[in-house]
C-alpha cells in the first residue's frame, strides 16, 4: 500500500436534517440536503488513515464550526497530533445559519505524526480571505489552500474526499476523478 508524507482530508461531516440556511431573526431557518453522501463521526474516525501515512507525515483536516471540537478526536483516532489551526474567511454573505452569527469560515487543522519537516513557511498569516466558490460547489476549497500545503509540506500527497484532480496528487473518495487504494 502506498504511503504519503502529506494528507489532506475534507470529510463529509454528517448534518442530520440537512444544513441550515438563512437564520435571519424573526424568519424561519431553511434546510437543504448535502449534495453528497455524509459519514457519521464514528465512520470518519474508523478510517485507517494511519495505514497510508508515512511515519513522519502531515495531515490537513478540514472542519466546520459544528464539528470543530470533534475534529480533534478524529486527529487522535488517525494517529496525529494537532499543531495549528488555519482559517478560511469566506468573503460574501453566508447562506448558512449560526448560533450568534452566520457561519463565514471553515477551519484547516494542521497535525503531525512523528516528526515531519516543514519545507518552507507560508508568507501570509494563518487566516486566508477569499471568495466562496459559487453555486454548485458546496464544500469546494479555493486552490490557494493546496498551494499553501505544497509550499509547506513535502509529498507524496494524498487528498481524501477529493472533488478534483491536481498534478502530483493522488485522490481518494467517491467523488474523486481518479483514485488510489481505499483507506476504509
Amino acid at each position: 500500500m502506498k504511503q504519503y508524507r502529506t494528507i489532506v482530508a475534507d470529510p463529509p461531516w454528517d448534518y442530520p436534517g440537512g444544513v441550515s440556511a438563512g437564520g435571519t431573526p424573526g424568519k424561519p431557518v431553511k434546510s437543504y440536503e448535502l449534495p453528497y453522501g455524509a459519514m457519521t463521526l464514528a465512520e470518519i474516525k474508523a478510517l485507517r488513515v494511519s495505514d497510508v501515512a508515512l511515519p513522519d507525515a502531515w495531515l490537513a483536516l478540514w472542519t466546520t464550526n459544528r464539528y470543530l471540537v470533534h475534529a480533534f478526536n478524529v486527529l487522535d483516532a488517525w494517529g496525529f497530533t494537532y499543531r495549528q489551526c488555519l482559517v478560511w474567511n469566506k468573503l460574501g454573505p453566508s447562506p448558512f445559519g449560526g448560533t450568534w452569527a452566520a457561519n463565514g469560515a471553515e477551519f484547516l487543522l494542521a497535525a503531525a505524526r512523528g516528526n515531519p519537516t516543514v519545507k518552507a513557511r507560508w508568507p501570509q498569516p494563518s487566516v486566508i480571505t477569499t471568495n466562496r466558490m459559487g453555486a454548485g460547489s458546496h464544500s469546494r476549497k479555493p486552490e490557494v489552500w493546496m498551494d499553501l500545503i505544497e509550499h509547506c509540506c513535502d509529498g507524496p500527497y494524498l487528498e481524501m474526499f477529493s472533488r478534483r484532480n491536481r498534478l502530483g496528487w493522488d485522490t481518494w473518495g467517491d467523488q474523486a476523478l481518479h483514485g488510489t487504494e481505499a483507506v476504509a
